[in-house]
């Protein structure tokens, strides 16, 4: 937590070309029962962009390189507000082998068009980091 009280977190909207589309990365927490983008807490003296490389990493299984920065979206939790900084990434090699380096976290990764995913996420703040995606690299609005 910084010394303003606020979480401090970054992600990934993990992406790859499709002939009719693209496909987003999707994770799924047991605890929360929740499907969300994957994303996490910054270790002490790490850099957000560097803390959203290993989140998507160790949540999905999928090393990738940074894209553009999305967006940052703030949010209530029980521990504090938390502050997420957001990029577009695509995935670096093999993407196909999917599973997190914790399974007790994330129960389940997925690719999904980029229509499903908007659907399939539980929170409407991931459906805004999707529409900043969407206007940023797919070049539309999504609302």
């Amino acid at each position: 937590m910084s010394r303003s009280g606020v979480i401090k977190a970054a992600g990934g909207v993990v992406w790859r070309p499709r002939t009719d589309g693209v496909e987003v990365l999707v994770v799924h927490r047991d605890r929360y029962d929740d499907w969300t983008l994957p994303k996490g807490k910054l270790d002490k003296g790490e850099k957000h962009k560097q803390a959203a490389l290993r989140e998507v990493r160790e949540e999905t299984g999928v090393k990738c390189e940074l894209g553009p920065k999305l967006t940052r979206i703030t949010y209530s939790t029980p521990l504090g507000d938390k502050a997420v900084k957001w990029w577009a990434m695509q995935p670096v090699g093999d993407s196909d082998e999917l599973g997190p380096d914790d399974p007790g976290e994330i129960s389940a990764v997925e690719w999904l068009p980029f229509e499903a995913a908007w659907e399939r996420v539980t929170y409407r703040a991931d459906r805004d980091v999707l529409a900043a995606f969407a206007q940023r690299v797919l070049g539309y609005q999504r609302a």
